[in-house]
């Protein structure tokens, strides 16, 4: 099936779109994943702001994403992995969506433009870790063609975290075949 790929806008995400992003993700379904229920508006205040110290510091962060007419919709780019426990280190890849712009390629699409954009930055590899179960989350690091490397044991869910593992440097031209 050859369907037409959507158009995203990836840009540093600003002190409003902590707003955008409470509003976007406050759906169990979204959640599922990270906890299971919304965050409070106050994780995603800090969240964006550490963004905009990562785009600073770094060059990258988790980019706000937008839709063909500028909605927000979620969120991907890539950050250092922030927890204690994991591929403590590297550079981590992700995406998050909105619920009503599920199976449309935004995420795929835009994790795409992440990994150009990391490449640019000079980022040798980067990770993606998901929690089994997670079939779409699967389903786009298997389209960015990204390798089941190691499993940790997550801390809060009593379960195999799964850790997947793309290097930058060998993969010159991209292939992203479906």
């Amino acid at each position: 099936m050859n369907r037409a790929l959507p158009a995203v806008r990836l840009r540093v995400p600003t002190h409003e779109d902590a707003f955008a992003w409470h509003r976007v993700f406050d759906d169990p379904e979204v959640m599922e994943f990270h906890g299971g229920r919304s965050a409070e508006l106050s994780v995603y205040e800090e969240l964006t702001a550490r963004q905009r110290r990562h785009d600073a510091e770094l060059g990258f962060c988790l980019w706000t994403m937008t839709d063909e007419a500028g909605q927000v919709i979620g969120f991907t780019g890539a950050q250092p992995w922030p927890q204690e426990w994991g591929p403590r280190g590297e550079i981590e890849i992700g995406w998050r969506l909105g619920r009503d712009h599920w199976g449309k390629g935004y995420a795929t699409v835009a994790a795409r433009v992440t990994l150009e954009r990391l490449r640019a930055a000079g980022v040798p590899k980067v990770v993606a870790m998901v929690r089994p179960g997670n079939e779409r989350s699967l389903a786009v690091t298997r389209r960015l063609g990204m390798e089941l490397a190691e499993t940790f044991p997550h801390p809060r869910f009593g379960e195999e975290a799964l850790c997947f593992r793309l290097d930058l440097r060998d993969n010159a031209t991209l292939d992203y075949t479906e």
